[in-house]
């Protein structure tokens, strides 16, 4: 959206329009049931619906799901699954509040995830590589060079980015690209997660539920992300800014120039 605004620079005084990111909230229905209430970009939402849903182990495929509606005006989002709603009727309640920006919701255990088994994958990267995905990034975000108030994420191979998405929450931006691979029926486990944000606990478990084996980001990790890294055997690379990046674990899949 665009306001009027008041800018001090250099002491001078100036009045001039500028760009705001919107953010809104967006409920997600299920089979007429109210599951969460998410505060987002209002872009692609039957995207971040998808991508939710398969975050938390709601849905695997895109055939578990019979249709979807996206009502943008009234800020919901109604889809209907073929086997009905009784997980989202037994998950009511056990929502935790997240770490995200935007308040970021999910239903799952962080220790449960502690048990689960690590990912066995053995894809490697160079480091010049990294720094490429994240230059890749930076150069699509368009809507954070308008207003700096979005993250950015994206999904990668070894070479370039496939996916690209923006939105006022990171968890967000990445569950649109869960979204996108779902309903292209793109597999995960030989790609790569690239973000913009923090990496914490609810970034690291969903990228682990679609096995893939490394992240980037231009920011840094969590004590929690680099535990459950640790666990479930995945390469975390932070602070990834111009040739240099910090590699926190599993540093055998990034390999010297």
């Amino acid at each position: 959206m665009q306001k009027k605004i008041t800018r001090f620079r250099r002491g001078e005084q100036d009045e001039v329009t500028d760009l705001i990111t919107v953010e809104t909230p967006v409920t997600i229905y299920i089979n007429g049931n109210e599951l969460v209430t998410l505060l987002c970009t209002p872009e692609k939402l039957d995207l971040l619906a998808l991508g939710f849903l398969r975050s938390e182990g709601m849905i695997a495929a895109i055939e578990d799901v019979e249709s979807i509606r996206v009502r943008e005006e009234e800020g919901l989002v109604e889809v209907e699954l073929k086997k009905g709603a009784g997980l989202a009727e037994k998950l009511y309640g056990k929502r935790t509040l997240t770490s995200g920006c935007g308040k970021g919701t999910v239903f799952f255990s962080a220790l449960d995830s502690l048990r689960s088994s690590p990912l066995t994958g053995d894809l490697t990267i160079k480091a010049e590589k990294v720094a490429e995905l994240m230059d890749a990034l930076q150069q699509r975000a368009e809507l954070y060079k308008k207003t700096g108030g979005v993250h950015s994420a994206a999904l990668a191979d070894q070479e370039k980015i496939i996916y690209f998405c923006e939105d006022i929450g990171r968890h967000n931006a990445i569950d649109k690209i869960i979204g996108q691979c779902l309903q292209d029926g793109i597999s995960t486990e030989d790609k790569i997660m690239v973000s913009s944000g923090r990496l914490s606990s609810e970034i690291l478990l969903k990228a682990a539920k679609l096995k893939i084996q490394l992240l980037i980001s231009r920011a840094a990790p969590t004590s929690l992300c680099v535990e459950l890294a640790e666990n479930l055997n995945i390469t975390l690379a932070g602070f990834v800014r111009g040739k240099r990046s910090n590699i926190y674990t599993q540093q055998w899949r990034i390999t010297g120039d």
